[in-house]
Formats: C-alpha cells, structure tokens, sequence
C-alpha cells in the first residue's frame, strides 16, 4: 500500500453564503471528486469520461489551495481557447471578494491573503516559465507535448515542494499514459492515479448514456466515455471483414432503391464510386480510377447511373466537385452536393463506422475498400473533437465514397428529403 509523507485538509463542507465577501462558492462534489479532494498525494493522474466532472473538480481544489491556503497557483490548458472558458469561471467565483485584484490582461488572480492563480495556455510554451509554484493544474494533459509537464512545470514545483494535478480524457498512449501507469505504481510513492467512467459521476442520466452510446462508434464511446487508452493513432472502423462479402448480385433487382456516393481525384489522388441497395446495406459496385479527364470520369459515372438507376448520387463538392457536379445534373443524373467540412465530416465518418459494427451494411469484398477502411485512423484533438483521415502518403476516396453512399441509403425511405 501507498504512503504519503505530506498531508493536506480538506474542507468537509462547501460555503454556500453568496453575499459574503470572505467566502467562495462552490458546487458540493460528487463522491468521485471527494475521493480525488481527499487523496493526500502530491501529484494526482485523474483519467475520466467527458462530462464527469473534472473541470468542476479542478476548480475545487485550485480556489483552496489559492484561497484558504494562500498559495501560488497555475491552471494550464492546452490552447487559449480552451483556457478562456476556465478563466471565465474562476472569475465568477472570485469577483465577489473583498480586495481580490484581477487582471483580465494576465489573467492573473491575486487574493486578499496573498493566493494567486493564473491561467495559461501550452500554446506558447516559453511563456510558462517564471517564478516558482506551489499549484499547478493541467488540464486535458494528454493534449499537451510531454516537456510541458518535464521540462516546465515540474522545475518550477521544486523548490516549493509544490503539488501536480493533471487531469485528463484520453489521448493514445503517450506521456500522460505512461503518468497514469505510474500512479497505480506502489513504488511512485508520490503518485496517486484515478480512473472514471461518464457513468461513475451519476450527473448524467443513464438512459442519456444509453443513447448516446446506441448512436456512437465502439473507439469514440471507449475513449471518450470509458475512458480507456487506445493506440494513438485509433482505428475507425472495426469487424471490417465480418462485413465483407462478396457481390449479392451483378444487375440491379426490381423494386429494389439504389443510392451512390461519389469522391472526386484525378492525379495523385482517385475518383471512387460506390453504390449501395438501399434495402438491405448491401453495397452492389465500387470503382475507382485515376489520370482520367474529367469528361471521360463524368462518362463512367453516367454508364453507372444507367445501369443502377440510383435515387441519389451524393458527391463531395469541394473544389473539384462544383463543376462536375453541375455538369453532371445538366445531364439529367441526381446527383447532390455534400460539403466536406471538420464539422460534417466527423458525423459522416461515425455513421459509416457504426454501421460497419451493427452489421447494417455489407462491404464489398474489394482489397483496396478493405485496405483503406483498415487504414484509416482518428486523432482526437484538443477541443474534443476528432480529425480523421488516411495515414500519410495513403488514400482514402472508397472510404469517402462508401461514406457518402451509405448517407444516402439513410434517406432512401424518405423521398421527400431530396426535394
């Protein structure tokens, strides 16, 4: 079992007085913020779901330790952004007090007994060095180069002894992995790590849980919402050759609605199209090609409708695709525009992944679709959003085209939504 050689008080009670001029406020914490408040370690690894209430938790312990204990404190977060939001509350919590100074400009804190906080952004490391610390907080760790933490921070706790708390969802196994190891590590005997699921914090509803789990993809549920550390560079698409078979058919069957997707590329980069029976998810052809004129790409997609009589062709329309698909509706194709975009390429990609997990579409058995489906990862960023994309050097035109197939199939009971 752990020893720790220092202890710190906890508050068992939160001021709830608004008016008073001494006192903060606070949200009572959940027991899972309690356990963490309590714990006496000097550097404490928090690794949890989105929504457990880390922030809130953070907050917590930097206004006592600044407040009640009068020390010198820094939250870091990985961009400015990021760290405007948490300047914004810590303001309100303070603004109250008698003689408490604030300095928008530094965002710097100086309270009546001598605590400060700043807030502070990785962004531009060389700016985070200075005067020693007794506190320092970093926020969405994982986000952060690992010198941050090495070469930044933990000189500047030296001569104070000063406290860590790093806290964090998930990001590959990186720096703050290997921190979060140390933790459960009886021999770090000044580490103490801690593991939350969303679920752990009971300030979400679990049938919200339950939703929200029945519309996202296995990795984003596990990484966000479990918790759990996964390969840096995750794979998007899971079981993809449990969903892959061979052509249920070679010529389109009666009654039967068809949909197509299509990615534009001629020299490096490929035209893919993908069409799929809307029915049953049963992808029916996919083609791709390269060093083709327009015209000549334009051709075959046509020789493609004709033979598949698709409801919708949805094809990406940046750059390229305007032209093309203007000159392909001239020719009477129905073909639509989809804009790819960090915003609506996120939901584009999960939908197709979450698909290929429940078994709702069925792949063709094609070496390239396959290859490039295996290949394509996600990088999670640190606004909590995800950034996905082929590996470097590689391509991704039959996942985009298979993509954006299947969003039509998603459409294809309801006519009207073409209109």
């Amino acid at each position: 079992m752990k020893t720790w050689k220092r202890t710190r008080r906890i508050p068992t009670n939160y001021p709830t007085a608004l008016n008073s001029s001494t006192t903060i406020t606070c949200k009572m914490p959940h027991l899972g913020q309690t356990e963490v408040l309590r714990n006496p370690a000097r550097f404490k690894v928090l690794t949890c779901g989105r929504r457990w209430g880390k922030s809130a938790l953070g907050q917590i312990d930097i206004l006592i330790a600044a407040h009640m204990e009068h020390k010198r404190c820094w939250w870091i977060a990985p961009t400015y952004q990021m760290a405007s939001q948490l300047w914004r509350d810590l303001v309100n919590s303070v603004k109250h007090l008698a003689k408490v100074k604030i300095n928008a400009t530094e965002r710097r804190i100086d309270l009546p007994k001598g605590g400060m906080i700043a807030v502070r952004s990785a962004h531009n490391p060389d700016k985070l060095r200075g005067e020693g610390l007794d506190f320092a907080i970093l926020d969405e760790a994982a986000f952060m180069p690992a010198h941050i933490w090495h070469d930044v921070i933990r000189p500047m706790l030296a001569t104070t002894r000063g406290v860590a708390r790093f806290l964090s969802t998930p990001n590959g196994r990186n720096w703050f992995w290997r921190r979060h190891r140390a933790g459960f590590d009886p021999e770090e005997t000044e580490w103490q790590s801690f593991h939350f699921k969303t679920a752990d914090s009971s300030l979400i509803d679990p049938a919200e849980l339950a939703s929200i789990k029945s519309s996202t993809p296995e990795i984003i549920w596990n990484t966000e919402y479990e918790a759990k550390f996964i390969d840096e560079q995750g794979q998007v698409f899971r079981h993809i050759t449990h969903a892959a078979a061979p052509a249920p058919y070679k010529d389109p069957q009666p009654g039967h609605p068809y949909v197509a997707g299509i990615d534009w590329g001629r020299n490096r980069d490929y035209t893919a199209i993908a069409v799929l029976d809307a029915s049953n998810g049963k992808m029916v052809a996919i083609e791709r090609f390269n060093q083709v004129g327009w015209q000549l790409q334009r051709d075959r997609l046509a020789q493609i409708a004709n033979k598949w009589n698709p409801q919708v062709i949805w094809a990406e329309a940046n750059s390229i695709g305007e032209p093309n698909i203007d000159a392909l509706i001239q020719g009477g194709l129905p073909v639509r525009s989809f804009y790819t975009s960090a915003k609506s390429k996120a939901p584009l990609i999960e939908s197709l992944a979450l698909a290929i997990e429940r078994n709702d579409i069925t792949l063709l058995d094609d070496p390239v679709l396959l290859t490039e489906l295996a290949d394509y990862s996600l990088e999670r960023l640190p606004n909590g959003g995800f950034r996905y994309g082929a590996p470097p050097a590689g391509h991704d035109d039959t996942v985009i085209a298979t993509a954006l197939a299947w969003y039509g199939a998603q459409f294809a009971s309801a006519p009207f939504a073409f209109a």
